[in-house]
């Protein structure tokens, strides 16, 4: 059995994964559980506590990890970061975009502030084209590689709380296509996780208590019962990023 499950924490061994949002919540668990299963694991969040709090995690288990603090939404610094990377490794087997924040909820339409539309449309839209735009050629220069594009059943099946950020991943869930078109050899996949326990999640659930008059840590502790594990989707990309893999195609839902 020991084994067996050494075998299944290596399937990544010898690759290079780039994480945007890798600091918390899904990219978080996704940057643990690359580096578990073997990647050289290169985080990018603008949370420098948190970013650097999962490269220390990662290294402590024994996993290779590179923490970059970035705005993703600003091409200067996200440019700036994949020169060193591409200085440094030359090549990515693996894409993660992940970054995401959720403003304007609970505002409906006509009370949605356009400092949140452009916040949110900046962060999760554009942070994932700057993204996906430098590391195309890195990531041909792996030959085969994977690019995992987090989205959501809300910008695909609706049902979001906020206009903007239902907007940004329909937009996310769009690119999918074209990239796998034009950068050579990447199989692309957009993932759209459902009700997932994250720092993201958790203050939805708080604004939409606070909105409903309701108290938001009773809301919170009750969501916590039945929202998933941002580890359950590390897993799910753990798989996609790996050879098993490569018979799967397009749009994946997860619980």
């Amino acid at each position: 059995m020991a084994g067996e499950d050494e075998a299944v924490l290596m399937k990544l061994a010898g690759k290079i994964a780039l994480i945007t949002g890798g600091a918390t919540g899904i990219g978080r668990a996704t940057a643990e559980r690359f580096g578990a299963e073997g990647a050289e694991v290169l985080i990018l969040d603008y949370n420098q506590q948190e970013g650097r709090a999962a490269q220390e995690k990662i290294q402590r288990a024994g996993g290779k990890a590179e923490f970059f603090q970035v705005d993703v939404s600003s091409a200067r610094e996200v440019g700036e970061v994949f020169r060193q990377i591409s200085a440094a490794h030359g090549r990515l087997d693996v894409l993660v975009c992940s970054a995401g924040v959720l403003k304007g909820a609970y505002k409906g339409v006509a009370g949605l502030p356009e400092e949140d539309w452009d916040l949110t449309i900046d962060t999760n839209l554009k942070g994932t084209y700057l993204a996906v735009r430098h590391a195309a050629p890195l990531l041909e220069k792996a030959g085969q590689s994977v690019v995992l594009l987090i989205a959501s059943g809300a910008g695909v099946r609706g049902g979001s709380s906020s206009l903007a950020y239902a907007a940004s991943k329909a937009g996310v869930h769009g690119m999918q296509y074209n990239i796998e078109a034009h950068v050579k050899g990447a199989r692309v996949h957009v993932i759209c996780p459902g009700g997932i326990a994250t720092p993201l999640k958790l203050e939805n659930v708080a604004q939409g208590a606070r909105a409903a008059g309701q108290n938001p840590d009773q809301a919170i502790e009750a969501a916590r019962k039945s929202l998933g594990d941002p580890m359950g989707i590390a897993k799910v990309l753990a798989f996609l990023a790996s050879e098993e893999g490569s018979y799967v195609r397009g749009t994946v839902f997860t619980r």
